[in-house]
């Protein structure tokens, strides 16, 4: 049997968050009635005529500059025709050409499981309009909801010969180009709702050759595990059928989630299918030097700017750092804490365990959370300068997380301050040793880890309230002597 290697060209289409859509004043809004956002224009009804979304334009720009383009300083819209019932206008309005569309010849680096960083090539950003969406109804029929017909799309392909290799790749890919998109503000990420639609262009080779097999695109994928698992499931596909003599079709095929294989669903047009040609409706889109400089002033710090900066200013590991950027609002909230004087790393550690855990289970985030930035840092501190244990920080934390009140006031109201009186400790520590005789006997025998158990009783004798550290050193003098 041959060995192959995979091959995969990645096709992202992005709704943009703005008010109306792209060549009209509906608004755009995810649930709505059937219907009920539509107009003469996104209905193509003959005599309309479309003008364009410059909000939309400044979100495909935005996000070309953060990955890397150059930026077309004259672009034009392309009626790309093709019959389908969601379509309704019989075209799309769309962009067509490598250098003619708004950003292209970039790239995005995304950090890899092993901490390095893996380079993919961009080969454009073009901005487009969505198409309505088939409905199959419960009496068994079709129907078509038109109130995605026009909304502002931007489609991102990656360039040919594809950087993506494996599976675990191209997920990684998506991972990191909808964190771009969440911190640039321009689209939602929600590919449960299909805002964000990812369609790979699969094919496999044999190892040691530069000729590329015929490629299968791949649909209606709306989660990073469903992309992962139909790449995986294809590149398998592939192979059986090449190992028993057959021969893979250029077709479109969809993923079917509860078996977990593919399907096929169509041949798969090439672009001379679709007669492309300037939109005669739209002008040119003409940028300047200027307007553009202005636009980058405009672009935030983004995820892997963020992801270096945690581990060179703060010694964060690979797994921390990424955790971090994650989401915009972790990686806000972890700075404002690191504003107003928190330590990094507790700080980390804190976010990802105790608060993200708590969050979890009550369904909130950060914004609604009770816990602020000042909470987190004033209870680290509290654990740093040894005022409260470890122990004594989680169960302030459980009352600050439900009624909001600040660490220090709870320590006051209730006593909580940590106990470093040795004098107090080895009262403790004697008592622990009177109702625990044979563990005396048991450690000068050499079985030392009943030490553990020993200081745990100091502990539940002091409420969690004596400092851990001079328990351990009290015990362990008191035992050798």
């Amino acid at each position: 049997m041959a060995e192959y290697t995979l091959s995969t060209g990645m096709e992202v289409h992005a709704e943009l968050e703005t008010d109306s859509k792209m060549f009209c004043r509906c608004p755009v809004e995810f649930g709505a009635e059937p219907n009920t956002r539509v107009c003469p224009v996104c209905l193509g009804m003959p005599g309309t005529l479309p003008v364009p979304n410059r909000k939309a334009i400044e979100f495909v720009l935005k996000t070309a500059l953060a990955l890397n383009c150059q930026i077309a300083k004259r672009s034009v819209f392309h009626r790309k025709n093709y019959f389908y019932p969601d379509l309704p206008k019989g075209y799309q309005i769309s962009q067509f050409g490598d250098t003619n569309v708004l950003g292209h010849f970039g790239y995005l680096e995304v950090p890899t499981k092993n901490g390095g960083i893996k380079k993919i090539n961009i080969r454009k950003v073009q901005i487009e309009e969505d198409t309505g969406k088939l409905m199959h109804l419960p009496s068994g029929g079709s129907g078509i909801d038109f109130n995605r017909a026009g909304v502002p799309l931007m489609e991102i392909v990656t360039d040919f010969p594809p950087d993506i290799e494996t599976a675990d790749e191209a997920k990684d890919y998506l991972v990191g180009l909808r964190q771009v998109l969440l911190y640039l503000k321009v689209c939602n990420g929600k590919m449960e709702e299909g805002s964000l639609r990812c369609e790979p262009n699969i094919s496999i080779r044999v190892i040691g050759t530069d000729k590329y097999g015929t490629k299968t695109e791949l649909k209606n994928l709306n989660s990073f595990r469903s992309v992962q698992h139909g790449i995986e499931y294809e590149y398998k596909r592939q192979v059986s059928l090449l190992e028993n003599g057959e021969s893979v079709k250029q077709e479109t095929r969809g993923w079917d989630e509860g078996a977990e294989k593919t399907f096929p669903m169509r041949s798969k047009e090439s672009e001379e299918d679709y007669k492309y040609f300037p939109d005669p409706d739209l002008v040119p889109m003409d940028f300047s030097d200027e307007y553009l400089e202005e636009l980058k002033k405009t672009i935030p710090e983004l995820p892997l700017a963020k992801y270096r900066r945690y581990q060179a200013d703060y010694g964060l590991n690979h797994y921390d750092a990424s955790i971090l950027v994650a989401e915009l609002s972790w990686s806000t909230y972890f700075d404002e804490c690191i504003k107003m004087g928190g330590d990094p790393k507790l700080i980390c550690n804190w976010m990802s365990s105790d608060f993200a855990k708590s969050l979890n289970e009550t369904g909130q985030t950060f914004q609604s959370s009770l816990v602020t930035p000042k909470h987190l840092v004033e209870l680290t501190t509290l654990i740093q300068k040894e005022t409260i244990s470890g122990k004594i920080g989680k169960d302030i934390f459980e009352i600050s997380f439900k009624n909001g009140k600040m660490p220090s006031e709870i320590v006051q109201e209730k006593g909580l301050t940590q106990i470093s009186d040795e004098s107090v400790i080895e009262k403790y520590a004697d008592e622990a040793l009177k109702q625990n005789p044979e563990l005396i006997d048991k450690y000068k025998s050499g079985q030392t880890n009943v030490i553990g158990f020993l200081v745990g009783q100091v502990m539940k004798q002091s409420k969690g309230r004596a400092n851990p550290g001079i328990v351990q050193n009290i015990m362990k003098k008191k035992l050798d002597m």
